[in-house]
């Protein structure tokens, strides 16, 4: 039972993110495809799932288009109760629902004035009284959840929920844009930038070397305050291994880590793992094993 998920550009795709995550953080089984910001590829790709007129969208294995990231949520949830993409709790549920549908409907001023940007950080944006506010009412709500149901770990509601997955790209927004927030709200927003999931989809970001210049911003840059990756180049072969760790298929292109050569089968999957090694569960068994 595999699904079909339209996506737009990693690095800057807020909603993609969120959609993405429902299933890699669920094990829901999915085929991703990929669209291009503000381009006809974007258009092209939205075709195959009308009459979704943005990214997210998915096709269900019975060939259902759901867009809207509230209604592929509830959809997967339906589907697979298994999951446990909402709190098991009726009222942490019922609060994770209050949550989310706030995160899909509010925080304007935050969403306007500081766009998802994976690749960059800046040393201060000056946010607005507009964008404080936001960040006021977001620590609010982080801290009730908190309080009343983070007991069991470092999420929202102590596991990861589907509202951990509609607030991740906030936690992006204060790490890119070095926003005020407190102690709290910090350590959550660190717990984001170190989840694996987020950093595999950050290192697909930077492999595909995309950048749309309308969301370059003229403040001065830090590195991103997330976990550093482990050093890795562009290399020749030949390789300690033969095969793609992904797709099993020959290796055609290189890189060394830690002196010695890895292959894979394409250029994207060499750069993904170029960009953060020790995100990739079957590159790092793989090493661990040679």
């Amino acid at each position: 039972m595999t699904y079909d998920l339209a996506i737009g550009d990693r690095s800057y795709s807020s909603w993609s993110l969120r959609g993405w995550l429902l299933f890699e953080r669920f094990g829901i089984p999915v085929r991703v495809r990929t669209g291009i910001l503000f381009t006809d590829d974007l258009r092209r790709l939205l075709s195959d799932f009308a009459p979704a007129r943005q990214v997210p969208a998915i096709r269900t294995p019975e060939g259902e288009v759901v867009g809207e990231s509230i209604a592929i949520l509830e959809t997967l949830a339906e589907r697979h109760p298994e999951a446990g993409l909402w709190p098991a709790d009726p009222a942490a549920r019922a609060m994770a629902r209050y949550m989310v549908a706030e995160m899909h409907a509010g925080f304007r001023d935050l969403r306007n004035d500081c766009a998802m940007n994976l690749l960059k950080s800046y040393q201060d944006s000056a946010p607005r009284p507009e964008v404080l506010a936001d960040l006021a009412r977001i620590e609010a709500i982080w801290a009730r959840a908190r309080d009343r149901f983070g007991a069991g770990g470092p999420w929202l509601f102590g596991g990861y929920s589907a509202a951990d997955a509609f607030f991740a790209p906030v936690a992006t927004r204060i790490a890119t844009y070095n926003l005020p927030v407190g102690p709290a709200a910090r350590a959550y927003v660190a717990a984001h930038l170190a989840d694996p999931a987020f950093r595999r989809w950050r290192a697909m970001g930077k492999a595909e070397n995309l950048e749309q210049p309308s969301y370059a911003k003229p403040y001065a840059e830090r590195p991103w305050p997330g976990p550093a990756p482990k050093a890795a180049a562009v290399a020749q072969g030949p390789s300690v291994n033969n095969t793609c760790p992904y797709s099993g298929q020959p290796a055609t292109d290189f890189l060394k880590m830690d002196g010695r050569v890895w292959g894979f089968c394409n250029p994207f999957c060499r750069d993904k793992t170029l960009h953060d090694p020790e995100a990739w569960p079957k590159f790092m068994e793989m090493v661990r094993a040679a």
